[in-house]
């Protein structure tokens, strides 16, 4: 009787440890390949993209430069200087330029991507940081206004043609926002108004802001994505760490579910059905079961304020930016994860 009690836990204990692997194996991101940074300190902000140059570039805020890696291979093939303080960023394919916004230079820069040299300096105003490009029309929407203790701040609207300012968003609530998404149609822009915990909803055509989404008992909202096909919007927040869904059409919300922290990107695998937010230590993905109901799925592992990311879909591929902010032991890197 003893020996067949040992024989069964035994047995459970080898079904428990084959679970735990094939939980493993089937989470949802896979690492595959790692670019160690081991020169680098501080934090990485934003990504930007070519895809068809094969091209990713990552803004190294301490080291005031911008990072650019092989799309394929993660390898780091070189270093743009000469940035104030480099957050956010638009590639245009259309010229080979990449607009940089600079924090505490408050301006933009403006990057011949064929050199890799600083070609232009556009000055704003105080408390510059993020930014939207628009396609359509070829405008970016840049941050600016506001800075501490500000009651309000501003879009500042950037002809990336000839590299101008052409007009202005006035009236933002709070000194700043963490995020901003814009419709295909480039008719609507959605950001993240940190400052007075809401959503806002600003029409492009008129430049004014047309609706207002408080957010359900959380604040901080930093990452952003919008589900234009099924009508809504995603928004996570940091105090507490929530994934937020919003129904675009009245402004209510969906769903409010926990996730990771320190967030600062989100982004949506329609192919999957999928949302992927990055934060420190895990990477949150819930999956879309309908457009009113989200199941959370995994946390993978990922590295200290890896909080800043990019979904590459023609890739199957998730790009995450390790940081090192507050730890000086911290092993700051690039991480590429492929979808499962």
């Amino acid at each position: 009787m003893r020996h067949s009690l040992k024989v069964c836990i035994m047995l459970l204990l080898g079904s428990s440890c084959g679970l735990t692997v094939g939980a493993q194996e089937k989470l949802p991101l896979k690492l595959v390949a790692t670019t160690p940074m081991p020169d680098f300190t501080g934090d990485f902000d934003h990504f930007g993209l070519d895809l068809k140059g094969n091209r990713l570039f990552l803004a190294a805020e301490d080291h005031k430069t911008v990072e650019v890696f092989d799309l394929r291979t993660g390898a780091r093939v070189h270093s743009i200087e000469g940035f104030g303080h480099p957050l956010t960023m638009a590639y245009l394919p259309e010229s080979d330029r990449l607009i940089v916004t600079n924090g505490d230079t408050d301006d933009l820069a403006l990057v011949d991507c064929r050199n890799y040299k600083i070609i232009n300096i556009l000055k704003l105003g105080k408390g510059v940081d993020h930014s939207a490009y628009n396609p359509v029309n070829k405008y970016l929407y840049v941050e600016n206004g506001g800075g501490p203790n500000a009651k309000t701040h501003a879009l500042a609207i950037i002809d990336t043609r000839s590299f101008k300012i052409v007009g202005e968003i006035p009236g933002l609530s709070g000194d700043s926002n963490e995020g901003m998404v814009i419709d295909h149609a480039g008719k609507k822009l959605y950001v993240n108004l940190t400052g007075s915990d809401e959503v806002g909803v600003i029409d492009l055509e008129t430049s004014q802001i047309i609706a207002k989404w408080p957010l359900p008992d959380a604040h901080v909202p930093h990452a952003i994505a919008l589900d234009e096909p099924n009508h809504r919007l995603f928004t996570a927040t940091r105090k507490p760490p929530q994934f937020i869904v919003f129904n675009t059409d009245n402004g209510k919300v969906i769903a409010s579910l926990p996730c990771t922290g320190v967030n600062s990107d989100m982004s949506i695998d329609f192919a999957r059905k999928r949302v992927y937010i990055t934060g420190s230590d895990t990477a949150s993905v819930f999956e879309q079961r309908d457009p009113d109901h989200y199941e959370h799925i995994a946390e993978v592992p990922t590295a200290y304020r890896a909080k800043s990311s990019i979904f590459v879909p023609e890739l199957k591929r998730l790009y995450v930016a390790d940081s090192g902010k507050g730890k000086p032991d911290a092993k700051l890197a690039l991480q590429i994860f492929e979808v499962q």
